[in-house]
This record gives structure tokens, C-alpha cells and sequence, in this order.
């Protein structure tokens, strides 16, 4: 035990074991949801068709008053929350056994639907069971779990020590079950693809790398399912899609988070034009029905994700708030010096675009409330995306902005072989640490054979859960966040396991 476990609630366990009363039981009871009771019940004045009926409920119990003939207590499941009342008259020969129970402690219990004489709809009990006994006190009542980095420690008690935190979780689901069904009614095939890859490729960034040891081969956690999906659209299923964990080695923030969810998708005969109407379609649609309407609050602020959004070029945006044409190296290492970026040299081209779009991303993103689509990235920093017919310089790329974050991306995908093999040699040789170290072959193959025309699109679902949950941080739509390790209360078994290492 840890030193979470309180004397008092070990004392009681080892009553009940000395009473031949299992504190643990290896059987549940069959109990109905509370929210089903309570639709039910109606009133006080006017009872619904469950008052008077014998029912079962189970859950974790709160802060029990005791009154010596009497004791209540609220009892919480997932969907709600209900009083039970235990009466002496009705328990006499488990009376004495109410001292065992504890706030925190899961029960069961079985009785009579019915209200006290206020109109506090409560299960009279005939019957109680102990299903879980806690040794850890939970929470103060009034003030919950309040230390923000204990909470996603120990998201197993925020879920009930918070109000309001299992209803974000529960509309996460919500929207990953909408999601799916959007697509699946346009003809989309969810499909699974690798999580380990040889190439850590379909996107920018630094992998995680592990190492299988039948085959002595490095592979790397996936930063992107993009590479297999397009050789899906090659293999001819023309609409498919994933909701996949990605795994990036870089910093943790508001809005990063080293492991995420992601659905991308591809589409054969589109291009990113399509991609921005199924975009706006699919955020509306979702705004919809979790909300009701098209308007959601984010960080204080209100946006509309009714469809159409408006559709800036990236171009534009950068002339407008940094000040000079992106195509002008001197202006743009100026004003990145302004900005605290470092410079690189004057001869390294890759670099000079990476700078660039640090300088966009400084200067343009905080300023971009949206919903909108930013649109037309330079097409050297858009390795995977086809080049704009009309502008060769800029290649069909979108990005979607909400409250200045990041939500998507998008591209009309590029399908020459000989462009893409072009392309992916200039990112090895840029030798940047978050570009693929060797050129994947076996995509530029798939290619050989020939995909057709295609849109893709890459949504973060944590954070378009953020905003459609309004929640400020990426760590309050995730379970559990990655934490910095954080050293555990050691257990006996640990200490004797110290202790015995220690003698030897």
C-alpha cells in the first residue's frame, strides 16, 4: 500500500474480512443507469411510473450523513446521480455493518424508488453491498481535485471528483462516433495502416525510434499516416480514411501533446478545393449536433463554424502583417532578427523556407480568429502537395485556423513520381533533423504505378475537440497527458524489495 491508503479504511477492510465479508467482491449486481430512474420518477407531486418500484443502483458513494436511525448519501454512476436512504427499520441485521462504509466507497443497492417528505427522490434500501471498499480518502468535497498537474496524474479520480470533466470526455467520443459516420455516408472505408515505419515520413518532424529485435532493424513510431494511405488510393479504394495515434518527439505546450489523434483522409478525383468543402461540412455538421447550433465559445470568445469560411492566401497574409513579400530574402532575415528567430546563412536554401514560415507563423497565426482557411503555401515547404498550375511558386495547400490555433491540413496530393522523388531527395540533403534521413523508395514506386488525382486532408482531433468542448488546454481533452515522470510513493512491496536488495 501507499501512503495514500488511510488507517482507518484498512481497519475496516481487515473487519470485513474478519466478519467473512469480501471488501472486494467477485460479482457485480445488475443495476439500472440512475439517469434512467430519474426520467422515471417525475415528481413529488406528480410520481412517474418508477415510484414505488423495486430497482437496483450501483455506484460510487459521496459524503454520508448519519442520523443514527437514518443515513443518506448521494450515489453516482456515469449517468448521474440519485440518494439512497438507509433506514435501521429496513437493514436491522446490517445496521451495525454501516460504520464500514466510507465517501469514495463503490456500492450496491437495492430497494424501494420512492422521495423523501422535502422531494428528494431517493432508493429506500432494502439492500446494500459493498463492491469496492477504498482506501484513499477522496478528494474535499467543496473543493474536488484542484491542483491542475494532480489532475491529469490521477485522471481516474478528476473524472468524479470534478464536475464536468467525464461530459468533456464523453463528447470526445461523441465526436469521433460523428465523425466516422460522416464519412462512412459519403463513401469513405476506415482503414488501419503501420504505426511502426521504416521512413519516418508524411510530415515534418522528429520521430520516436525503437528497435525490433528479430529483425535488428531501427523503425520509428509514426508521425504521419499519410504514405501508406495514398498507396491505399493507388491500390484503388479511391475514399479512406483513419483515425490514427501519431507520435512526435518534440516540445509539449497548450496545444502540443508528444502523442495524438489524427484523422486523416484521401480521395480519389479531388483536389483541396473538395478538401475545403468537406472541412467546413464536416465542422458545422459537428458543431450541430453537440451543440445545437453553429456557434461555439473557445478562450473567452465566440465562433460561427457555419460553412462557408473565409479563404485568405498565405501570401497576402504575410505581405499584410509582416510587411514585405515572402519571395524577399533580405526583408524576410530582417525581420527575423526583429523577431528574436535565429538566421541561417545566406546559401541554405531549405532553410531560408523554414525561416520564412517561423516568421508567419510568428507574426500571422495569434492574429487569425477564423474559422478560416489560409490558403496557397509556398510550395517548398509543401513537399507532398502539387503546385498550382496558375503559380507554380505556390503549391494547392490549405491550413484551418480557429481562435489562432491550427485545426487541419489540407493538399491537392501530388501524384508525379519523378517530382515527388525530386522533391524527397532536396529534404534528405537538407539533412534538417524533423525531414525523413533517406528517400522512401517504395512510396515513389507505389506512385511508378500510377495514383490518380487526389485531395487529402489531416484534422488534430484533440484539438478540434478543444474548441468544440471549450477547453483551453490539449491536456483537458486528453486522458492522460504526457507528464513529466513523477516519482510514485513507494509501496511495501517495493521497500521490502529495497530492503532485501540492500542486505544482499
Amino acid at each position: 500500500m501507499t501512503d495514500l491508503a488511510a488507517p482507518e479504511r484498512l481497519a475496516k477492510i481487515a473487519a470485513m474480512r474478519a466478519a467473512g465479508v469480501d471488501p472486494y467482491p467477485a460479482r457485480g449486481i445488475d443495476a439500472a443507469p440512475i439517469a434512467e430512474l430519474a426520467a422515471g420518477a417525475g415528481t413529488a407531486e406528480a410520481p412517474g411510473p418508477k415510484i414505488g418500484s423495486q430497482v437496483a443502483v450501483a455506484g460510487r458513494v459521496g459524503v454520508l450523513r448519519d442520523f443514527g436511525k437514518l443515513v443518506f448519501a448521494p450515489l453516482a454512476d456515469r449517468s448521474g446521480k440519485i440518494q439512497i436512504g438507509l433506514q435501521r427499520d429496513k437493514l436491522a441485521a446490517w445496521w451495525e455493518h454501516r460504520k464500514w462504509l466510507d465517501a469514495g466507497d463503490h456500492l450496491g443497492v437495492r430497494g424501494e424508488l420512492g422521495f423523501t417528505k422535502k422531494g428528494e427522490l431517493t432508493v429506500w434500501a432494502t439492500e446494500v453491498v459493498i463492491l469496492s471498499k477504498t482506501v484513499a480518502p477522496p478528494p474535499e468535497k467543496w473543493h474536488g481535485l484542484a491542483d491542475q498537474e494532480l489532475r491529469y496524474r490521477r485522471r481516474y479520480v478528476d473524472l468524479w471528483a470534478n464536475e464536468g470533466v467525464a461530459a468533456v470526455f464523453a463528447k470526445r467520443s461523441r465526436v469521433l462516433s460523428l465523425v466516422r459516420r460522416f464519412l462512412e455516408a459519403r463513401g469513405f472505408l476506415e482503414v488501419e495502416t503501420p504505426t511502426l515505419h521504416p521512413i519516418a515520413g508524411g510530415a515534418t518532424a522528429r520521430p520516436f525510434v525503437t528497435h525490433h529485435n528479430a529483425l535488428d532493424a531501427d523503425l520509428y513510431l509514426r508521425i504521419a499516416p499519410e504514405l501508406y494511405l495514398k498507396r491505399l488510393i493507388v491500390g484503388g479504394l479511391e475514399r479512406v480514411f483513419e483515425v490514427s495515434r501519431n507520435f512526435r518527439n518534440e516540445g509539449i505546450s497548450v496545444r502540443h501533446n508528444p502523442e495524438f489523434t489524427m484523422l486523416e483522409l484521401y480521395q480519389a478525383q479531388a483536389d483541396y478545393r473538395h478538401m475545403m468543402e468537406l472541412t467546413e461540412t464536416l465542422f458545422e455538421h459537428l458543431a450541430r449536433e453537440l451543440s445545437g447550433g453553429t456557434v461555439v465559445e473557445f478562450r473567452g470568445k465566440t465562433y460561427d463554424l457555419k460553412a462557408p469560411f473565409a479563404r485568405l492566401r498565405y501570401a497576402d497574409l504575410f505581405q499584410r502583417h509582416v510587411g514585405c513579400d515572402l519571395h524577399d530574402r533580405d526583408a524576410v532575415r530582417a525581420k527575423a532578427r526583429e523577431k528574436g528567430l535565429e538566421v541561417p546563412s545566406a546559401d541554405d536554401d531549405a532553410a531560408y523556407w523554414r525561416l520564412m514560415n517561423d516568421v508567419f507563423e510568428s507574426a500571422v497565426e495569434h492574429e487569425l480568429g477564423g474559422p478560416v482557411f489560409i490558403t496557397d503555401y509556398p510550395t517548398p515547404i509543401c513537399p507532398l502537395a502539387k503546385q498550382n498550375p496558375a503559380d507554380p511558386r505556390f503549391a494547392e495547400r490549405f491550413e484551418v485556423y480557429v481562435g489562432g490555433m491550427e485545426l487541419a491540413n489540407a493538399f491537392s496530393e501530388l501524384n508525379d513520381p519523378a517530382e515527388q522523388e525530386r522533391r524527397f531527395v532536396e529534404q534528405v540533403a537538407s539533412q534538417d533533423p524533423e525531414a525523413p534521413g533517406e528517400v522512401d523508395v517504395d512510396y515513389v514506386q507505389a506512385l511508378e504505378y500510377g495514383m490518380p488525382p487526389a485531395g487529402g486532408l489531416g484534422i488534430g482531433i484533440d484539438r478540434l475537440c478543444m474548441v468544440l468542448t471549450n477547453q483551453d488546454s490539449i491536456r483537458d481533452v486528453l486522458l492522460f497527458p504526457t507528464l513529466r515522470q513523477h516519482k510514485t510513493r513507494a509501496t511495501a512491496a517495493e521497500t521490502v524489495a529495497d530492503a532485501g536488495a540492500a542486505a544482499g
